[in-house]
């Protein structure tokens, strides 16, 4: 069967979501799939541009005009799908229903191809917040009921049986052995206890909870050190606030390390200098009670003992994890030290914990659904 991959935007090495992407794309056709990729790209010289695979797909020039052709007008992704004799479609949503999408898959739906569509995160209506975000959300909201009767089933991450009106094909954030390294062996904690939070920290993240509970810890002058690693962007004023105000007024400069993105054999060996890693600690200002995040499986498959607070159904009992109360109080950092001391379990056997969230395991039910509806045509 073939299938186009739908991106509504680029890639980029350092990016988790691109890699997860690669991963899933990877896992399809470990399952039998011809996958191709459609994502959109902006070139060094501001040329807006379709692509698959690599190649070239449709150039829509620069300026206004290509910013609105990109978001009116899906005829070149249509006709390759023509040419190709594309059977099938997996669309990554972008939030972005509208007039126009909503052509664009009811013409699928009239050429008989099957419609898939992932939602990453749901509901996620609350992660809106600047006033160009909530007004893309309006129009989403205006439209996603209409678009979505063209769509045939919504993969998601959540515990739903059914979004926006249609069933859902639920699956768990999977993970590539391949690419993720299994740490080694943690170095010595009797100096000191180094924690890492590897994300585009967002407010959800809720990572000002953990530089709060820092600088309460520190107000103690204790004898016992613990160090924060934050990687990757701070990806707004509300997130510099909220993580710098409290940096600050506490102290804590020479303890809370702001990495910025890394990547590859420089994000590895960081890793292997931390004890404990980070996780969500504010799912809840966005409405999420229950997630499986992609960060929390990285993690395990490192081989990490970590922290978070929304409910995940494959780790909730995990020994491995500690689970800190989905509210705005500071963590409980003597705590997390206690936590940390009292674990066992090598790298090895957290990595093996977790063999069945493999992609290519996690991918199956998709995979069975589109070769299925393919037999009944």
């Amino acid at each position: 069967m073939r299938l186009l991959f739908l991106v509504f935007y680029g890639f980029s090495e350092s990016n988790g979501i691109s890699k997860k992407i690669r991963y899933q794309i990877d896992a399809l056709r470990q399952g039998g799939l011809d996958v191709r990729t459609c994502y959109y790209e902006v070139r060094p010289d501001g040329h807006r541009c379709w692509m698959v695979d690599g190649t070239l797909l449709a150039d829509l020039g620069s300026g206004l005009v290509a910013k609105l052709r990109k978001r009116m007008d899906f005829s070149p992704i249509l006709r390759y799908m023509e040419r190709e004799e594309i059977e099938a479609i997996y669309i990554r949503t972008y939030h972005n229903a509208n007039p126009f999408t909503i052509r664009l898959v009811k013409r699928l739906k009239a050429r008989g191809i099957d419609t898939i569509l992932e939602i990453p995160t749901y509901p996620y209506d609350q992660e809106y917040q600047s006033r160009s975000e909530k007004l893309q959300l309006a129009i989403d909201r205006l439209f996603r009921h209409r678009f979505c009767r063209y769509i045939d089933r919504i993969v998601t991450f959540s515990d739903d049986t059914e979004i926006f009106g249609r069933p859902t094909l639920r699956i768990s954030n999977g993970i590539d052995f391949r690419h993720i390294a299994l740490r080694h062996e943690p170095p010595s904690a009797r100096d000191g206890l180094h924690l890492i939070a590897v994300a585009e920290i967002h407010f959800w993240h809720g990572l000002d909870r953990l530089v709060e509970g820092l600088g309460r810890y520190y107000s103690r002058q204790p004898d016992y050190p613990v160090y924060v690693h934050l990687v990757g962007p701070l990806s707004g004023p509300r997130e510099e606030q909220e993580i710098l105000t409290p940096l600050h007024r506490y102290g804590l400069e020479q303890v809370v390390t702001l990495h910025g993105p890394l990547h590859g054999a420089e994000l590895d060996a960081l890793f292997d200098r931390c004890h404990l890693a980070i996780g969500s600690l504010g799912r809840h200002r966005s409405g999420i009670t229950s997630i499986k995040t992609l960060k929390n499986r990285e993690y395990a498959a490192r081989g990490f003992a970590f922290v978070y607070s929304e409910s995940d159904a494959d780790f909730d009992h995990q020994p491995y994890v500690w689970k800190v109360p989905a509210d705005e109080s500071p963590i409980d950092i003597a705590q997390l030290v206690e936590f940390y001391r009292q674990q066992s379990l090598s790298p090895p056997a957290i990595r093996s914990s977790i063999a069945h969230l493999a992609w290519s395991e996690q991918m199956q039910p998709i995979v069975q659904y589109l070769l299925s509806a393919h037999r009944h045509e």
